[in-house]
């Protein structure tokens, strides 16, 4: 992985998987070109539920799957992934998970999300409102946090040096990353981070309006494809040239 020439570091559910012909015609394409392409997964999804979309779906293995939000990586080591500890420990610095429950529980339109993360607090919410107040009132008891916001219905509450996007800033330059050809793709709010890194991104076809939203920029290609299909119209806009 170190000095990789060619990467994509993509979300799965609706971004990479949601359109298996899709899908096919992406890693064939990638199978036909002349150079390596290196996999990282980057998901809201726990370790545990990647590997159980992976074994359903038949996708590759990652050379590194960033889980949980961007709060813990892990590198592969063989048949097995190594939980990159020096991330870890910067996931858990000054994180204060007790007192984000705390707070979250003075909200009926809040309800705990069964992940098992330990660097992240996600929950449900039934409207904006209470998403808001819910920021408002983390912030005003001085907790370091940062609070994405995505799909009108899902709050995550992650350490204030997390996310997808830091998380990929971190394995760029962990990795020497600079000089890679790199595309980022997702599809929802949470991928909003990752995707506004000034690296080559794409923004699937089918993408939440929250994403949409972003301001455009010239390392952010919008692709007509969703799903698969749009990482595939993302990488040759950037990279097949």
């Amino acid at each position: 992985m170190n000095g990789a020439t060619h990467l994509l570091v993509t979300d799965l559910d609706k971004t990479f998987v949601g359109d298996r012909e899709a899908l096919k015609e992406l890693l064939t394409f990638f199978e036909e070109q002349p150079y390596h392409i290196n996999l990282v997964y980057n998901t809201g999804r726990h370790f545990g539920s990647l590997q159980k979309l992976r074994e359903a779906e038949n996708l590759p293995a990652p050379d590194i799957a960033v889980t949980d939000v961007g709060t813990e990586i892990r590198i592969k080591n063989g048949e097995e992934y190594v939980m990159d500890e020096d991330w870890d420990a910067r996931m858990t610095e000054n994180w204060r998970p007790e007192e984000i429950e705390e707070i979250a529980s003075r909200f009926s339109g809040l309800t705990k999300q069964p992940v098992t993360g330990k660097n992240r607090s996600s929950y449900y919410v039934t409207d904006d409102e209470t998403a808001a107040e819910f920021g408002r009132q983390l912030s005003d008891a001085g907790i370091q946090h940062k609070f994405i916001y995505s799909g009108s219905k899902y709050v995550d509450i992650l350490p204030i040096h997390g996310g997808k996007g830091q998380a990929l800033r971190y394995l760029v330059e962990k990795y020497n990353l600079q000089d890679a050809k790199l595309l980022a793709s997702g599809d929802s709010g949470n991928d909003t981070e990752m995707l506004t890194q000034g690296f080559p991104s794409v923004i699937v076809g089918n993408a939440h309006p929250e994403l949409l939203a972003v301001p455009e920029d010239p390392t952010i290609y919008r692709a007509s494809r969703g799903f698969a299909g749009g990482i595939l119209e993302g990488w040759q806009y950037f990279h097949s040239k």
